[in-house]
């Protein structure tokens, strides 16, 4: 039985560390894993296409 001050202490963030070993997660572990790489990837890609878009600014700025 889980007590109080259990629920008063913060989470362990969720990590992920690139080819560790997954044989000792639950399937709830390895599905909030999945989800916060997903977030990264979606992050990755915004921060790209941001910059794909001010260098091609920058391009068609200097290329005038």
């Amino acid at each position: 039985m889980a007590s109080i001050e259990d629920d008063d202490k913060p989470r362990k963030k969720v990590t992920h560390e690139i080819g560790q070993d997954l044989s000792l997660l639950s399937v709830e572990e390895l599905n909030e894993r999945i989800s916060l790489l997903t977030s990264e990837i979606e992050r990755l890609q915004v921060a790209a296409s941001k910059k794909r878009a001010s260098k091609d600014a920058a391009n068609s700025f200097f290329k005038s």
